[in-house]
């Protein structure tokens, strides 16, 4: 089954600082400052559009908790129209017929942005407060833009993934980390994909993020080089035939 859902999330953040004066109109004297406190609720509303695939035995096992698997598109695909996330990756797949047996959401990133973690975090928790996700079988992939965005989330939140699978993109080097993600780290799957021949992104952004993985301590983990591919090797990486086998072996 197949089906494009808009799905508006509010996130909340509250921000407080501590003072030792109460909060008060105080007008500094001219020429001088005074120490004041503030306290404030911003909220910030992340918009999604998103294509969702389940699969086609979902209704009839409705005891079943099924993996989730998050696709992250590259640049060319932002916008409002979401129909053009199917044009790569998965959900191309799922529009040429094939049939998966997870469920797939791919959601579309605004026009002029790039992904953001606590967004696609919550759009997540959603999928998984309204649908059977198997919460220990959720996995991130993306090409490009995407790709970038999954080594973002494996490396901020490695402990709501079992595996990842970035192609052509890149990272930040892990940084501090806390006890619990870094042994969370240690534990997650990787592939990641590149092309020899990619002059969009450097094969040397994705060669920095698997060596920082390793000496993070993440023993599984592979990275599949096609010598003669340029910026899509994407498109040999979701053909490769043991691709989601290995996705969907892994468990957190």
């Amino acid at each position: 089954m197949k089906s494009i859902v808009s799905l508006c999330f509010a996130a909340l953040l509250a921000g407080c600082a501590t003072s030792t004066g109460p909060v008060s109109r105080v007008m500094p004297n001219p020429g001088s400052q005074v120490a004041l406190s503030f306290t404030g609720i911003v909220t910030r509303t992340n918009h999604l559009n998103y294509l969702l695939y389940v699969p086609k035995d979902y209704a009839a096992m409705p005891g079943k908790a099924w993996p989730l698997v998050l696709f992250l598109h590259g640049a060319g695909e932002r916008g409002t129209d979401v129909n053009k996330v199917a044009v790569h990756g998965p959900p191309k797949l799922v529009k040429a017929g094939r049939e998966f047996p997870f469920i797939l959401a791919s959601p579309q990133c605004p026009e002029n942005q790039t992904w953001d973690n606590d967004a696609l975090l919550s759009l997540i928790d959603t999928l998984q407060s309204q649908l059977n996700v198997d919460a220990s079988r959720v996995y991130v992939t993306g090409l490009s833009m995407g790709g970038y965005g999954t080594w973002s989330l494996a490396t901020q939140h490695p402990e709501r993934f079992a595996a990842v699978a970035p192609i052509c993109g890149g990272g930040d080097r892990i940084r501090a980390l806390l006890p619990s993600q870094r042994e969370a780290l240690k534990s997650i799957g990787v592939w990641a994909f590149h092309g020899g021949k990619d002059n969009v992104v450097p094969i040397a952004e994705s060669e920095r993020m698997v060596d920082a993985f390793k000496k993070a301590g993440v023993s599984d983990i592979q990275f599949t080089v096609y010598p003669d591919d340029g910026h899509d090797s994407w498109t040999h990486a979701y053909n490769e035939p043991k691709f989601f086998d290995w996705l969907l072996s892994h468990h957190r």
